[in-house]
């Protein structure tokens, strides 16, 4: 049993990390390289419009998509991580582990190799991470042995492919014009967001979060043996097809729009144990929650420390990688 693994803590905790995740919201509404006075959104949260033309743009077309992809995106990448620990009874287990971030990030390098416009290439990282995932399950479906490593064994794999096909298309790519541009979004970035981004990964991620929020008590059974968890009624081979192609639905529509973007998906549902314990009935909630406070305060520092903005793959390894040395080295089980 993990630290604070008492449900009592469940409700508490989500209601902290809400009343922080909102607070973070109204503050990021705020910052930025062209400030929002706080009387001016607080006016504008109520219905009255902003003074200037330009803060008015900035603030639908550029703060708030960007604000509510960090928290979707976030949120989904912790979600996805959450369900895949359960089913592959991992604790390394992460969004990437079948290779849904290079499936995508393969389409997205061809997309911008071809030169194509930017919803394109969302649209193109999106579709080739799906069709990795059902490679991968079809590839592991016909694995020998346990199906679970027969599946992380087919996602090793394949993702080792897409990273040559990755290799050599930033090798014949232009290094002056084109090249750049892969390595910026293979590094993760929300600097682009419009709002039709928003309404592209919305469907998928409703689509697949609504079933693992429904099912999540399922995935307490897969962490069982096999066995233990049929002799409970449960269908495991078809639960576990529904959380991962759910998990790799989100997954790939938050990959798609933000790039590559490590370790929330592996350390906020480890913190989120230490804080609610292992029942996913409360842990997934409050990995959502906690998920999407954790980008969105990544991206506040990506787009605010510096002139030139850090790309969010490096702050997420920057805290991430330290952080899980130090939860895994703390009293207690990590798992």
């Amino acid at each position: 049993m993990t630290p604070g693994s008492d449900s009592r803590a469940f409700p508490g905790t989500a209601l902290i990390l809400g009343l922080l995740l909102i607070a973070a919201v109204l503050a990021s509404l705020s910052l930025g390289r062209y400030p929002i006075p706080l009387k001016d959104l607080a006016a504008r949260l109520f219905g009255i419009p902003f003074d200037s033309e330009r803060m008015e743009a900035v603030f639908f077309n550029v703060r708030a998509p960007r604000i509510i992809m960090a928290c979707l995106v976030g949120a989904s990448l912790a979600a996805a991580g959450a369900s895949y620990q359960g089913v592959f009874q991992n604790p390394l287990a992460a969004p990437d582990i079948l290779g849904a971030s290079s499936g995508a990030a393969t389409g997205a390098t061809l997309a911008i190799l071809l030169r194509l416009p930017g919803y394109l290439i969302t649209v193109f990282a999106f579709c080739s991470s799906l069709i990795t995932i059902a490679l991968v399950m079809f590839v592991g479906d016909r694995a020998r042995g346990k199906k679970i490593v027969g599946l992380i064994l087919a996602g090793l794999m394949i993702s080792s492919l897409h990273s040559a096909a990755n290799s050599f298309m930033k090798l014949v790519a232009d290094p002056n014009k084109v090249l750049p541009e892969i390595v910026y979004w293979l590094m993760g970035s929300l600097a682009k967001t419009r709002p039709g981004d928003i309404r592209f990964v919305l469907v998928p991620m409703i689509l697949g979060l609504v079933p693992l929020f429904i099912f999540r008590w399922r995935i307490n059974l897969l962490t069982l043996s096999e066995e233990e968890a049929q002799s409970m009624g449960v269908n495991v081979r078809g639960t576990r097809a529904l959380v991962i192609v759910c998990s790799t639905l989100i997954t790939a529509a938050a990959v798609s729009v933000s790039g590559i973007i490590g370790w929330a998906g592996l350390v906020i549902p480890h913190l989120t144990r230490r804080l609610v314990g292992n029942n996913y009935q409360d842990l997934m909630p409050v990995s959502v929650i906690f998920g999407a406070l954790f980008l969105l305060l990544i991206d506040n520092v990506s787009r605010n420390l510096f002139a030139t903005e850090i790309p969010l793959g490096i702050l997420t390894s920057l805290v991430g990688a330290p952080f899980f040395l130090w939860l895994i080295t703390r009293k207690g089980e990590l798992w």
